[in-house]
């Protein structure tokens, strides 16, 4: 099947579709609670930056650190496959790797690990919920950068704090909701982003990007982040949902599974990504629809 795949021209949607037809046949992915469930999404953020610290930039995205160490439990134990620990080891025992706040206190600093610098912790912090960026320069130059390991905490998401303060209804939740708030509340909002101990290193991509963890590059509107414990890497998926920015209008398209994220977890979860730029932001921050999608495999002819 791949070798009829490979004499398919890409660009020529109507042979795509008759080859999908022919070759490959769905299957609905269903979860504990059904087939339906909930789908958000992510897009290449872009910040103002620069190489060396300055009174403007004053936040520093960090490189992986050397001591950063990642267990594959599945090694030693198989049903623990696919389950991950993150952490350093200090008397040579494996402890936690230090969360958010330690290092917005400055538990790394002055350990060479910074690779740029930027402008606003906020727009920081959501470069690291999306999981890659372009830093712009001041001489014009852009350097894209890219997810390079986490430091092992628990992926919080902020919203349903602000919910529960009562500050952001549930109705009104999204992205730029938040941001709107975290901007206006300079007091509070350290103390808020600190509650996601979650924290993400960036490495420097060089050549065409973002990249996934399938590590080739993302296409916006057809690249999914899904939990990789349930459905494979490279897979390809029909998906059924609603446009996020046209409440009601159908929103159904053919994606590939090449990305993963903390956040995204469970059997009908998935993170669209939109690409890069106003709309994709809008987009990306104000979905949060339901849906469902369609493991699509090889057919199978009777007999086989």
């Amino acid at each position: 099947m791949c070798g009829v795949a490979g004499t398919v021209d890409a660009s020529d949607h109507v042979a795509a579709r008759r080859f999908f037809e022919a070759h490959l046949t769905p299957h609905q992915v269903d979860g504990p609670n059904g087939p339906e469930g909930l789908f958000t999404g992510y897009f290449e953020a872009e910040l103002r930056g620069a190489r060396e610290p300055s009174r403007r930039y004053r936040v520093p995205l960090y490189k992986r650190p050397d001591d950063l160490v990642s267990v594959d439990l599945g090694v030693f134990r198989h049903e623990w496959n696919g389950q991950r620990i993150v952490g350093r080891v200090r008397d040579r025992r494996l402890i936690p790797y230090p969360t958010r706040a330690e290092i917005d206190d400055g538990v790394l600093a002055g350990r060479g690990l910074e690779l740029l610098w930027v402008d606003d912790p906020i727009d920081a912090f959501f470069l690291q919920i999306q999981g890659s960026g372009r830093i712009l320069l001041d001489d014009g130059k852009t350097i894209r950068i890219g997810f390079d390991g986490r430091n092992g905490h628990p992926y919080t998401a902020i919203g349903p704090e602000l919910i529960r303060r009562g500050v952001i209804s549930p109705e009104d939740m999204s992205m730029q909701a938040i941001r709107k708030w975290l901007v206006a509340n300079p007091a509070e909002a350290p103390k808020v982003m600190a509650q996601n101990a979650s924290y993400i290193f960036f490495r420097s991509i060089e050549g065409p990007g973002p990249l996934g963890a399938q590590g080739v590059v993302l296409t916006p509107g057809h690249s999914l982040a899904v939990d990789r414990t349930v459905i494979p890497l490279g897979a390809p998926l029909w998906l059924e949902t609603t446009d996020p920015l046209y409440p009601g209008r159908p929103l159904r398209r053919l994606v590939v599974a090449q990305d993963t994220g903390s956040a995204i977890t469970g059997a009908v979860r998935g993170d669209l990504f939109w690409g890069a730029g106003e709309a994709a932001e809008a987009a990306a921050g104000s979905m949060k629809q339901l849906g469902r999608y369609f493991l699509l495999l090889p057919f199978r002819a009777r007999g086989e």
